[in-house]
């Protein structure tokens, strides 16, 4: 019997799954500074203990992405170590704040399968949930990822394309933020004057800078979640793949797009959910990331008057400033566009 594992094939999951992912994962300030290191995000509630306490947290929090990225690691060994690409997010939400110090877990139920039209892969449906040590859950979210099958011949191990919301509903928005105290919120320390009632529906934002990605960094960045996947890291594999490079984990673009928004959304300081994206291209290191935000919506939370949600489509490109806002073209994306991504922020009213 061997002790060693390739990792699970589309062949190999089963609808109702349910898996227990290895490898707690204790943040540390260590992994807050190396993310900011990598993505120089600004945010000031992330960036500041003071500015943290005195708006009403007790200290300063860990980033969203970095809890969901860490989550998102766990997952990879059980999911998506064979995987092609990750296509997907649908109904994310961040349940609680999480701290250094603060130990997550990940669980996995496989809710849907379909098999591709090649035979060759299928794409493969799970649902997330990560958890402080306490048992208290802090992010659920679904996503699709594309995985090879070991055998082309085998058959599918199910046929089902789960429904999933096309947005999270504001009313469950905020759950991870406490009551915001506005009079001691510095928007100068922040770094924009700019409040909820300063944006309004339909208005889009190009954050004009661009940032270009660094073989090392995204790899370092990925290894920092202790994410697996070969198509990251293995150069010897993907020079025989169609790209014949490694690719850029999704999730790393994510980041980027999050860290260039600081400027035009500089006080929209918690991503509160994740209504839907989609990894519309592959990128490779040496291409530079841009991004633009369009406000899609904007809604009030149940009891509080404190903050506002904003519901934001950010595009990011590669090699393409975002001054006329790329998005589509005729026949579909426009050639440069590598995310899109739907989801609510909150910002101090």
């Amino acid at each position: 019997m061997t002790k060693t594992t390739p990792g699970n094939f589309f062949e190999d999951f089963r609808l109702g799954q349910v898996i227990r992912h290895a490898t707690p994962r204790t943040v540390t300030p260590g992994d807050v500074a190396l993310y900011n290191a990598l993505f120089g995000a600004r945010f000031a509630p992330q960036s500041s203990d003071p500015f943290a306490y005195a708006i009403g947290y007790p200290g300063s929090p860990v980033d969203d992405l970095l809890v969901f990225h860490i989550v998102f690691g766990k997952t990879v060994p059980d999911i998506s170590l064979n995987a092609v690409a990750n296509l997907g997010y649908a109904d994310c939400r961040f349940l609680r704040a999480v701290y250094p110090g603060d130990t997550l877990t990940a669980v996995s139920e496989v809710v849907g399968l379909r098999e591709n039209s090649s035979r060759k892969t299928g794409v493969v449906y799970v649902r997330t949930s990560g958890f402080k040590q306490d048992g208290t859950k802090v992010l659920d979210y679904v996503r699709w990822v594309m995985v090879r099958k070991r055998d082309e011949a085998a058959a599918a191990p199910g046929d089902l394309v789960p429904e999933l919301p096309k947005a999270v509903e504001p009313a469950s928005l905020g759950e991870a933020c406490p009551m915001v105290v506005v009079r001691h919120y510095d928007f100068a320390l922040a770094g924009s004057p700019h409040r909820f009632g300063d944006y309004q529906a339909g208005e889009k934002i190009d954050h004009m800078d661009g940032v270009t990605v660094e073989e090392a960094e995204h790899q370092l960045a990925t290894r920092l979640y202790q994410n697996t996947a070969r198509v990251h890291f293995n150069q010897f594999a993907m020079s025989k793949d169609r790209f014949g490079r490694r690719l850029i984990y999704g999730g790393h673009v994510i980041s980027l797009a999050r860290a260039l928004s600081f400027n035009g959304l500089a006080n929209a300081f918690h991503v509160t959910a994740i209504n839907g994206g989609r990894h519309v291209a592959p990128l490779f290191a040496g291409c530079t990331v841009f991004a633009w935000s369009e406000v899609l919506a904007k809604a009030d939370l149940p009891g509080r008057s404190d903050v506002g949600a904003l519901r934001l489509r950010t595009v990011a490109t590669k090699d393409q400033p975002c001054a006329d806002f790329p998005l589509k073209q005729e026949g579909g994306d426009h050639p440069a566009v590598i995310l899109d991504l739907d989801y609510w922020v909150l910002m101090p009213r």
